[in-house]
């Protein structure tokens, strides 16, 4: 479990597939991230949660499944890739975002970047099956980032970006036409299926 604060920023600076299609990455790290850190915990690259390996003080290793290679963003990266880094939620870690648990639910598109003050207003696209789980003034995480829901229309919603996010995080590399990885509100997905179990849809 995460809260897409983000700590710090890594690098893919060792990409290698293996046999059966699946990767291999080498994540190098800023001073201090890995400390504490054990081999088999959990941190969320740009919003997906990979388990660390071979841990050193200059960063770890990570396994990325076919599946994340084809849900995520994951699957474009090489070395050279800059991604937002996350541990895990501890119980004396503040939460200041919102509940995030690293399960990337698919992949969506900025489609509007503009200028509002020192702000930047970011216009994305979810796909449709994810556009029903968003909610104007609701959570979504995206690059891992826990950000506000501004406006919705149909399957295109609007987030602000201060400027502490666009500095620190990897947001400040956006583009019209980018792919990034959306996770839907946690909330959301369970409202839902309860919806669903009773016999009702949030389509109704």
């Amino acid at each position: 479990m995460f809260t897409g604060l983000i700590e710090a920023t890594g690098e893919v600076v060792e990409h290698s597939r293996r046999p059966g299609g699946d990767v291999r990455i080498r994540i190098a790290t800023p001073p201090g991230f890995t400390d504490g850190l054990l081999d088999g915990a959990s941190v969320a690259c740009s919003g997906a949660c990979m388990t660390a390996l071979e841990i050193a003080p200059d960063g770890f290793s990570a396994d990325v499944s076919n599946e994340s290679l084809q849900v995520t963003t994951l699957g474009q990266w090489r070395t050279g890739t800059t991604m937002n880094l996350e541990r895990s939620l501890t119980l004396e870690k503040p939460l200041g975002g919102h509940l995030v648990q690293g399960h990337v639910d698919g992949v969506a598109t900025v489609v509007g970047l503009e200028m509002d003050a020192a702000s930047r207003r970011v216009r994305i696209e979810a796909p449709r099956a994810l556009a029903r789980f968003i909610a104007s003034k609701g959570s979504v995480a995206l690059d891992g980032v826990s950000l506000t829901v501004n406006e919705v229309s149909d399957q295109v919603f609007g987030v602000n970006l201060i400027p502490h996010t666009w500095e620190v995080t990897t947001l400040g590399r956006w583009a019209v036409g980018m792919a990034v990885n959306i996770e839907v509100d946690l909330m959301a997905r369970y409202a839902q299926r309860l919806l669903e179990t009773t016999g009702r849809s949030t389509d109704d």
